[in-house]
């Protein structure tokens, strides 16, 4: 018979163990433990307790701090999974030395300490700049669009919302009518109904309230640009945005991170609720300006001449123009800057096209030029012979100034040439919506476009150009796949801005202890 070990799960044992021993040098927790303990300054944390004279004792902010930067590098958002692993994992023991805080204070230190954070994330960055980690020579701005704790249903405009809410109500009334009809039925089939009605009552009439009340403290949500038009509300977190993605539409907010060539380290992160990139491009820069000109990493840092790529979603007119009047050596391509790239030419006929399975419209409709306008006595007439009627002058997102005109409907009902002068013809059958609508530019503002063009599709330009992903996506890359961000966990723009600098931090703590010189 085989001779094995014996074993006893009844057996008392007592393992000794060193918390300082489990913090092995050459490892990420090491380095937290490190720089919390030895470079940061956490001072910045006290003006938040209030306990001096007297009130229960808190948990030191460095030791909340340790073990929320550790579970976020390891994918661990949940602040309850954060207890849990204080409770049972020895590394998260010992960086907390054996203490488990509860996951509502976990939770509060995540999201209310914003300023703190900021604080951190600049401490960090100085000190990889002390550790000759920043080049500033090239920075790479690119945005990560992530899915926010919201649901995109609850997402509308006023309008639309209101809707929502009396056809909440008309339910609503529909079960009421269906619980009175119950009394016709044998009880315990009436029974049954009446719970599973009067549930669907109770849910509806919540969610019929939630509404209401939204609507009743919140003014309409305006974009930004010279035509603001009204964008989609939330009820959940009105901060927040929907967006298009790769992936589809989503809710959420677009992290935006700026990162420095030599070593990949992030000297910006900020996160948006706006899906459209390119009014945050100059916000950005002059946030990264200030902060290295406080840290006294460089005074001038764009007038020094480092170099700004990023890609065509932060391109527009007005970018163009700041960045030129301010001296910023920037490469910011418009969205044909492929086009015109010789080496892109035959791109569509090797890889096929994007979006190829999307229809395009059937009907080829008469397009401006077969309009006769004269711009100094603003008279529009169509190719029916009609006059259209002038609506107003307005300037464009570039600044060019346009006069619109549009057909009524008396005219457009009748026409002949509607099935080629309409995309809806039906529309004015039914007299529904406006008749034709044209515009044409009467005042051409001073473009800088051709400034940028020139920028981009030199030679230097395309190499400098082409640094631009192998700079910021894998930054993205690594908080996405390695560190499991794939959305954020927190409601409201401050929150969710916080959680994303706490990545950022922890991705610029790695780059420190893998390519630094600290003395440890």
């Amino acid at each position: 018979m085989p001779n094995f070990i014996p074993y006893d799960y009844g057996q008392n044992s007592m393992v000794v163990i060193n918390y300082a021993d489990q913090l092995q040098p050459g490892t990420f927790e090491h380095a937290v433990y490190y720089l919390v303990e030895h470079k940061l300054d956490m001072s910045v944390f006290e003006s938040y307790y209030k306990n001096d004279d007297g009130g229960r004792a808190a948990y030191d902010p460095r030791v909340l701090l340790k073990i929320v930067l550790f579970a976020y590098s390891k994918g661990i958002r949940s602040s309850r999974e954060i207890q849990w692993q204080c409770q049972h994992n020895i590394i998260f023991k010992a960086l907390s030395c054996d203490a488990v805080p509860h996951f509502t204070t976990i939770a509060a230190f995540i999201s209310e300490r914003r300023e703190q954070v900021i604080s951190l994330f600049e401490q960090i960055l100085l000190i990889c700049d002390q550790q000759g980690l920043l080049g500033k020579e090239l920075f790479a701005i690119d945005g990560c669009k992530m899915r926010s704790n919201a649901a995109k249903e609850w997402s509308g405009t006023h309008k639309e919302l209101e809707q929502k809410r009396q056809k909440l109500q008309r339910l609503i009334h529909h079960h009421v009518i269906e619980h009175t009809k119950l009394d016709e039925l044998e009880e315990d089939v009436a029974q049954e109904k009446r719970k599973k009605i009067e549930s669907a009552v109770t849910k509806l009439d919540k969610a019929e309230k939630k509404v209401a009340e939204f609507l009743a403290n919140n003014t309409p949500r305006m974009g930004k640009g010279k035509r603001s038009k009204e964008v989609k509300s939330n009820i959940t977190d009105n901060e927040s945005a929907k967006m298009t993605t790769s992936k589809g539409t989503i809710q959420g907010y677009n992290g935006v991170g700026t990162a420095d060539k030599k070593h990949q380290i992030i000297v910006n992160a900020t996160a948006f609720g706006e899906g459209q990139e390119h009014h945050t491009l100059i916000p950005i820069l002059e946030d990264i300006s200030e902060t290295f000109q406080k840290l006294g990493i460089a005074d001038t840092i764009f007038s020094d001449g480092t170099i700004v790529t990023a890609d065509t979603g932060f391109a527009n007119e007005a970018n163009y123009k700041d960045l030129k009047a301010a001296g910023i050596n920037a490469y910011v391509p418009d969205n044909k800057f492929r086009e015109r790239d010789p080496k892109f030419a035959q791109q569509k006929q090797k890889h096929g096209k994007r979006k190829q399975d999307i229809k395009k419209r059937k009907t080829e409709i008469f397009p401006n030029t077969d309009f006769q306008f004269d711009p100094e006595t603003m008279i529009c007439i169509c190719p029916a012979g009609e006059e259209l009627t002038f609506r107003h002058k307005r300037p464009n997102e570039d600044g060019h100034v346009f006069a619109h005109f549009s057909g009524r409907m008396s005219q457009c009902k009748n026409c002949d040439l509607k099935a080629k002068c309409m995309h809806n013809p039906k529309s004015a059958e039914k007299r529904k919506g406006k008749g034709r609508q044209v515009a044409f530019m009467i005042e051409r503002a001073e473009s800088v476009l051709g400034w940028m063009q020139e920028r981009v599709d030199s030679e230097q330009g395309k190499a400098i150009y082409g640094h631009r992903m192998s700079v910021i996506e894998p930054v993205f890359a690594n908080l996405g796949t390695q560190k499991g961000l794939d959305r954020f966990s927190l409601r409201g723009r401050d929150k969710v801005d916080s959680q994303w600098k706490l990545f950022a931090i922890i991705h610029n703590i790695e780059k420190l202890y893998k390519y630094g010189n600290l003395v440890m």
